[in-house]
């Protein structure tokens, strides 16, 4: 047994991982990234977002949300304007070609969760209960020496 085997970060950074490169091989047909499709997502289920609202629905900083905003805006995904009443916030739509992709990337899903092998969607929601624990868990820790023991986290 190799020690990363008992380390639950190599574990989720593994399964990060995994997740992702099934949503790029999903992706990679319609010209989006994994992140650019979270954006779409956002934007589909919420409605239009100030570019501050995405980077914290998306736990994303500016300096790398912006550039991407800047892309997917240049292949025609989102439009980004200024509003009226403050200049300097920037508002995110999908344009019409972003709205359309919902519709073509609605199997995008299903087909990650196949993939899984959960066996049920209250398996799935079990699952992000704990790693959404987990996250705030982790954001709220102090930051201390850890005890030999718990090295391997």
């Amino acid at each position: 047994m190799a020690v990363t085997d008992e380390m639950v970060c190599f574990s989720l950074y593994a399964a990060s991982r995994a997740t992702t490169q099934a949503y790029r091989e999903l992706l990679e047909p319609f010209g989006l990234t994994y992140a650019q499709y979270l954006v779409l997502v956002v934007l589909w289920t919420e409605g239009e977002r100030s570019v501050r609202e995405l980077g914290e629905a998306l736990q994303l900083d500016s300096g790398t949300l912006s550039p991407m905003l800047r892309r997917m805006e240049a292949a025609g995904l989102v439009e980004r304007r200024r509003t009226g009443t403050d200049e300097r916030v920037v508002t995110i739509s999908p344009t019409a070609r972003g709205t359309a992709l919902q519709a073509e990337l609605a199997h995008v899903p299903a087909c990650v969760f196949a993939g899984t092998g959960l066996g049920s969607a209250e398996d799935a929601r079990a699952l992000i209960a704990t790693l959404q624990e987990l996250t705030r868990a982790l954001r709220s820790a102090p930051r201390t020496a850890a005890a030999p023991e718990a090295r391997t986290v």
